[in-house]
């Protein structure tokens, strides 16, 4: 079995700081194979730097997701072909810096394939994720039994409409971008875990991991606000899942969260 470890969107200075405290305790606890991190907020909400990446570069993270933060800051735009291990959704318009997917190692020798997508519904119109999901699981061919599918979106029917449609296919769907966890992690009838949204790394007394005050101001006023990270109640979110690498189907699925504190 292969113990893959999903971490929900890290948020900011505090996200990074609940990464440094607790990721490797998690790691040892749980005797996790494979590390992934959704990072397109770590850099105060919006975006990734290459900074940040060198400052987790110590961590026992094998690969990152994003989404549609990744744009954000244009130093790491600009070197984005330098850091592989950092995918973005694969239904991107072709001719954009990164790609879609990664394969890489367990320290057992396992591959483990990592893919992302966005959803289509209430986000930036690019193409549909069904259709590009079909494309680059038949462009992966049998390079990994283990593949864990990210669908970073809005809207939960449309995570669950993407989590059915990859049953059987892929061993695990984790949806990110809403930053808040769902409490419907399951096994799919055919073999895929899945859970609608696996939370955030950060500073739970806020609004998604900004300051409510200014959010509020947002909701109330209908005028732009500049949004600042909350810094209390930290927690890791994400979640924990079996996989027979023999079949590529999981076995099981939790949550895991761990607090940090102010």
């Amino acid at each position: 079995m292969v113990n893959i470890l999903y971490i929900g969107d890290v948020v900011g200075q505090p996200g990074r700081r609940a990464l440094r405290q607790k990721l490797e305790t998690v790691v040892d606890r749980e005797r996790v194979d494979f590390t992934i991190v959704n990072i397109e907020n770590a850099a105060g909400g919006f975006g990734v730097t290459e900074a940040i990446i060198e400052e987790l570069s110590d961590l026992p993270i094998n690969a990152y997701t994003s989404g549609n933060h990744i744009w954000d800051k244009k130093d790491f735009v600009d070197n984005y072909d330098q850091y592989p291990q950092v995918i973005r959704p694969a239904n991107y318009p072709a001719g954009n810096p990164g790609k879609g997917k990664v394969v890489r190692q367990t320290a057992g020798g396992v591959n483990v394939a990592v893919l992302q997508f966005m959803g289509n519904v209430f986000m930036p119109p690019i193409d549909n994720p069904f259709y590009c999901a079909d494309r680059e699981l038949a462009e992966l061919g049998g390079a990994a039994k283990v593949i864990i599918v990210d669908i970073h979106g809005e809207a939960s029917s449309e995570k669950q409409a993407f989590g059915r449609y990859l049953d059987g296919r892929v061993s695990a769907v984790v949806g990110t971008h809403t930053h808040v966890p769902t409490a419907d992690e399951r096994i799919l009838p055919n073999g895929t875990a899945y859970q609608t949204d696996v939370g955030m790394t950060g500073a739970y007394d806020s609004v998604i991991g900004f300051r409510p005050d200014e959010a509020l101001h947002r909701f109330l006023m209908n005028t732009p606000r500049k949004l600042e990270v909350a810094k209390r109640d930290i927690r890791l979110s994400g979640v924990l899942i079996e996989v027979d690498e023999t079949t590529g189907r999981a076995v099981r699925i939790v949550r895991v969260r761990e607090d940090v504190g102010d």
